[in-house]
């Protein structure tokens, strides 16, 4: 037994990748984009502001932290 591929002889053979559920990026563009909203809208300085942004960027974060925190409470 080897592991060697053998090459396909004289057939020219098309390989059709399909990628199926890439909707969660979808999803998450949205969530950072609302996030982004919310986080600078409260922010008064620009130093906020830009905090805001970053915030914005790892919101999922704070999202399992907070149902981590709530779980653990019952």
């Amino acid at each position: 037994m080897t592991d060697e591929i053998a090459p396909s002889e004289g057939k020219d053979e098309k390989v059709n990748v399909q990628v199926h559920g890439g909707s969660s990026g979808a999803v998450y563009g949205l969530g950072v984009i609302g996030a982004c909203i919310f986080y600078m809208s409260r922010g008064t300085t620009t130093q906020e502001k830009a905090m805001g942004f970053l915030k914005a960027l790892v919101w999922p974060v704070f999202l399992v932290k907070q149902a981590l925190e709530f779980l653990e409470k019952e």
